[in-house]
C-alpha cells in the first residue's frame, strides 16, 4: 500500500476478476467468546504512524488504519472475509462493459449532520485524480473515465477499459474513502485539525480526540448505515509508541488490550509463551523488498557515470549476493519466509523466477556469479551503494535486517554500502524526491491479487517513482487487468514477473504474515484477507 503518477494512471489501474486469487481470505481470529455489546473501553496500541487522514495523502496502513474505522466505503467487506459487498450502497453492479453503477442507501449522513449524496462520492474521487499526490492512492483509480451522477443516490463510473472485475475492489482500497464535500478541499490535501474539527466523519466510528501520532480516541457513529455495523464496545483508544519493547510491554501487562504493528520476531515469540495474552495470526499478504532509483542509483541514468548496461549489472549483482533465508531465520525468526518473486506465494500468478535467474539457483548466494556479472559489465569493485532504510515504520527489525543485508553485500568483496536510516514522516517524502538511490519498502496489499503487487511497482511512472518504465510490461499489465480467461490471465501474469525480474526495479526480499497480540479478556480480534484490522468488532470482559 503506497502511489503511482500521470501515466500509469492512464494505463494501470484497470483491474481484475475479483474471484482470482483470493486464496489469501481465510481467516484467522482468536477464539473467544465471539464478543458482545459489553460497552467496554478498548486501548490499541501501535508503531505505525499518520501521514495524513486525508485519503488523498496518504497511502500507508498506519493512516489507513484509521481512516477504515471512520470513513465509508461504497464497497466492503465484513470481518472474517476478503470479499467485497456493497457497504453505504444497496446496490452496486455493472450495467454496461464500461459502466459500474452504485446505488446508495436513502438519508445517509456524516457525523457532522451533512447529507451523504452522490456529489460526495463523485467529489471524493473526482478530487483524488485531481489531486494526485505523489504519497497517495490515486493510480487505483486510473480506470475511472467519467462519472456521472443522475440523482442524489445514483453514481455511475464510466470506466477506460471495459470487463474490469476488480473495479469493487478498488471501491473498497485506500483509494475508496468517502469524504465530505464541504469539509475537504477539491484540489489540496486538507489537513487533520480541519477533518477532525469538521466532523466529516460517516463510518462506524467517529474521532473526538486526535492527537498526532499520539493518541486517537474513537466514539461510535450512530449515523452510520453500512454492512459492518455498530460497534461493539463503547469506545477505543489507539495510542501510538515509538519504541516497540515499550508496546511488547504494555500489552503484556494489560496495559492495553491490543498490540498490532508491529513488534519484533523475537518479542512475538516471547509472548506467545505468557499465559497474560493471546497472539492472532492472519493470513500474509506484506512483503519487503529494496527499491532501485533508476536516475540515481550507482551508473544511473542521471549520474556523472550513467551507463544502463552497469546499472543493471550492479543490480543483478545484488541479487545474486543477497541470502533471504538468512534474514528470515536471523532477523525474524522464520515469521518471514524468503520472497523470490514479486507476487507472494499463495496468489494465482506467483512465480520463483528470482530464484532460477539468481544465486545458486536454488535460493542461495553466489558472489562467484556477482563477480563474473559485474565483470563482464566492465564494473569496477568495490561498487559503493547509499543504502536507506526506515527505522519505525515496519518495525525495530529493520535495523538488524539491513545490517545483515549490508553484511552480505559486503562480505562478497564486491559492494561497500553506506547505510543511512530515516524517521517514516520524512523518508516517504524523501523517497519521492530522488534523495535514495536504493532503499527500502514494505508492501501491504490494497486487496488479495497479483495485480495489486504489479500495477503499482512496474506500471510507467509507478507508485515507486524510481524512473522504471517499459512498454512491454505495461501492455501486458493492461492485458492481464482485462482478461477473462483464468488461464491466459495466469500466463500474463507470470511473463509480467519474468521480464521484470530481468530488469529488477526491484529485489524482492521476504513474505509475512499478520500477527496481533491481545488480552486474555479481549475477543473479536480477526485479521483475515481484506487486510483490515477493524476496532468494532473488539470487546473485553
Amino acid at each position: 500500500m503506497t502511489s503511482v503518477s500521470r501515466k500509469a494512471r492512464a494505463l494501470a489501474a484497470v483491474a481484475l476478476p475479483v474471484t482470482a486469487a483470493l486464496v489469501l481470505a481465510g481467516c484467522s481470529s482468536d477464539s473467544g467468546d465471539g464478543g458482545g455489546s459489553d460497552g467496554s473501553s478498548i486501548i490499541v496500541g501501535t508503531t505505525d504512524k499518520v501521514t495524513f487522514l486525508d485519503p488523498a495523502g496518504s497511502y500507508d496502513n498506519g493512516s489507513f488504519a484509521v481512516m477504515n474505522q471512520v470513513f465509508p466505503f461504497l464497497m466492503n467487506s465484513k470481518p472474517g472475509t476478503a470479499d467485497v459487498e456493497p457497504d453505504i450502497a444497496e446496490s452496486a453492479e455493472f450495467t454496461g462493459d464500461s459502466d459500474y453503477t452504485v446505488t446508495l442507501k436513502s438519508g445517509l449522513k456524516f457525523a457532522n449532520g451533512h447529507d451523504l449524496t452522490s456529489s460526495d462520492v463523485k467529489f471524493s474521487f473526482d478530487r483524488q485524480l485531481a489531486i494526485a499526490d505523489e504519497n497517495g492512492p490515486s493510480y487505483l483509480l486510473a480506470n475511472i473515465d467519467s462519472i456521472d451522477t443522475p440523482d442524489d443516490t445514483t453514481v455511475v463510473f464510466h470506466l477506460k477499459n471495459g470487463n474490469d472485475q476488480t473495479f469493487p475492489q478498488v471501491l473498497s482500497s485506500p483509494a475508496g474513502p468517502i469524504v465530505d464535500e464541504e469539509v475537504f478541499s477539491a484540489d489540496s490535501v486538507t489537513s487533520d485539525d480541519d477533518i477532525v474539527k469538521g466532523e466529516a466523519f460517516a463510518g462506524p466510528y467517529t474521532i473526538t480526540n486526535y492527537k498526532f501520532n499520539e493518541l486517537v480516541t474513537f466514539a461510535p457513529n450512530a449515523d452510520y448505515d453500512g454492512i459492518l455495523g455498530a460497534p461493539e464496545n463503547s469506545d477505543v483508544t489507539l495510542k501510538y509508541y515509538a519504541d516497540s519493547s515499550n508496546l511488547k510491554l504494555d500489552v503484556q501487562e494489560g496495559n492495553i488490550d491490543v498490540a498490532y504493528r508491529s513488534l519484533s520476531a523475537t518479542d512475538i515469540a516471547d509472548l506467545r509463551s505468557q499465559d497474560s495474552v493471546k497472539v492472532v495470526d492472519g493470513p500474509g499478504g506484506e512483503i519487503r523488498y529494496i527499491v532501485f532509483n533508476f536516475d540515481t542509483m550507482p551508473f544511473g541514468a542521471k549520474t556523472p557515470e550513467a551507463d544502463a548496461a552497469k546499472a543493471l549489472a550492479v543490480r543483478q549483482a545484488m541479487a545474486d549476493v543477497v541470502d533471504r533465508a538468512e534474514i528470515a531465520t536471523q532477523v525474524y525468526k522464520d515469521t518471514y519466509t524468503p520472497l523470490y518473486s514479486y507476487v507472494p506465494q499463495g496468489l494465482t500468478g506467483a512465480t520463483e523466477v528470482l530464484k532460477d535467474l539468481y544465486g545458486d539457483g536454488s535460493g542461495g548466494p553466489d558472489a562467484d556469479k556477482a563477480k563474473a556479472t559485474l565483470d563482464a559489465a566492465g564494473v569496477s569493485t568495490p561498487v559503493e551503494i547509499n543504502l536507506q532504510y526506515n527505522p519505525d515504520h515496519y518495525g525495530e527489525s529493520s535495523a538488524d535486517e539491513y545490517a545483515l543485508v549490508k553484511d552480505q553485500l559486503e562480505s562478497s568483496g564486491l559492494f561497500t554500502v553506506n547505510l543511512g536510516s530515516t524517521e517514516w514522516t520524512q523518508y516517504s517524502k524523501d523517497r519521492t524526491s530522488d534523495l535514495y538511490p536504493v532503499y527500502q519498502l514494505g508492501w501491504f496489499p490494497d486487496y488479495s491479487d497479483a495485480d495489486n503487487y504489479l500495477t503499482p511497482f512496474f506500471a510507467t511512472d509507478n507508485f515507486l517513482v524510481n524512473h522504471y518504465s517499459d512498454s512491454a510490461v505495461d501492455q501486458e499489465i493492461v492485458q492481464q487487468q482485462t482478461e477473462v480467461d483464468a488461464d491466459a490471465r495466469t500466463a500474463l501474469l507470470e511473463d509480467i514477473q519474468a521480464k521484470v525480474a530481468a530488469q529488477l526495479s526491484t529485489l524482492p526480499l521476504l513474505q509475512g504474515a499478520q500477527t496481533a497480540i491481545v488480552g486474555k479478556d479481549v475477543s473479536g480480534a480477526t485479521l483475515d484477507g481484506s487486510f483490515k484490522f477493524r476496532f468494532g468488532t473488539l470487546t473485553k470482559g
